[in-house]
């Protein structure tokens, strides 16, 4: 009998008191606990901070585990932001937002371990970087993103091949305007969906399995350092981050990541919209291997390109 494919966890910020921004050198000690929650491979996500932490970060990557290491794989680094829209930001610091830069994206892709990039269609130049970052087969990502309806379809029919965290830091949804959560969901784009109850309503998801479906909904934890731990003060990139009953929070509005966990995400998608098991699996690991190009039996991938 096969073994059922592990989880690929395409978004994840850190978790166990970790923050991969502050500190990539902590992706393998996260790692190491990913197993615990069914996750075996996953893009250490580095939120908007200055190049050289992303530049540390991809060293951490080339450089490899440690010997002894029997966590989660490392399949490459998910890049979100800084390329990111200043009036939709979200929990990114705005200090750190710059614009798409093409000899950045050209460093990015030549070094093969940023495997998706996150960025908004809006920005000037933003087509011309993803198209160099695409066509290297990195995975351009929508997202923090105030683009209308016609931008979005526009990126989502062209080098943006994917959507991250549909609904949380978007354009919204209106019938005269349909923003970049209409132009996803009209889309043959996989739409990455955090299923904690809090960043999105379980009515909410229920849509978005009902116009996604098995085969294009991707379940992200977007999990901050209080993964694994529970509530209390974190650091979340730039920002100490308070965790309550309410999820990870700047101050008293702004959402900063999750606590959730793979294992989580699958039982709440199948209680909230009727899932079967065979679904979520999918959502969880055949959809986000097949939209990283890895082999979708088995949800595994070598090191990076």
């Amino acid at each position: 009998m096969s073994q059922e494919p592990g989880y690929v966890e395409i978004q994840i910020n850190g978790g166990w008191g970790h923050d991969f921004t502050a500190d990539p050198e902590t992706i393998w000690q996260v790692g190491a606990h990913l197993p615990s929650t069914g996750v075996t491979s996953f893009l250490p996500t580095i939120v908007s901070a200055p190049y050289e932490r992303v530049a540390a970060a991809i060293d951490v990557v080339r450089t490899g585990p440690p010997d002894d290491y029997g966590g989660a794989r490392v399949l490459g680094l998910h890049v979100e932001g800084p390329w990111i829209s200043p009036q939709w930001h979200g929990a990114h610091n705005p200090a750190h937002l710059l614009p798409p830069d093409i000899g950045i994206a050209r460093e990015w892709a030549e070094t093969g371990m940023v495997r998706m990039v996150t960025m908004a269609p809006e920005l000037d130049d933003a087509f011309e970087v993803a198209t160099v970052l695409a066509e290297a087969g990195v995975v351009v990502s929508a997202g923090h993103s105030g683009a209308d309806f016609e931008t979005s379809t526009k990126a989502l029919s062209g080098p943006w091949r994917s959507v991250t965290h549909l609904f949380n830091q978007m354009s919204p949804f209106h019938h005269r305007s349909p923003g970049l959560v209409g132009a996803a969901l009209l889309s043959d784009r996989p739409c990455g969906l955090i299923v904690d109850g809090i960043h999105s309503d379980p009515s909410a998801v229920r849509l978005a399995w009902k116009l996604l479906g098995p085969d294009r909904l991707v379940l992200i934890t977007d999990a901050m350092a209080a993964a694994g731990l529970g509530q209390g003060s974190y650091r979340l990139g730039d920002h100490q981050v308070v965790v309550g009953d309410d999820g990870p929070r700047i101050g008293a509005e702004t959402l900063a990541g999750s606590t959730l966990t793979m294992e989580q995400a699958v039982v709440n998608l199948r209680a909230w919209t009727g899932a079967t098991g065979a679904q979520a699996r999918a959502c969880s690991s055949a959809n986000p291997a097949r939209l990283l190009g890895l082999d979708v039996e088995s949800g595994q991938a070598g090191s990076p390109r």
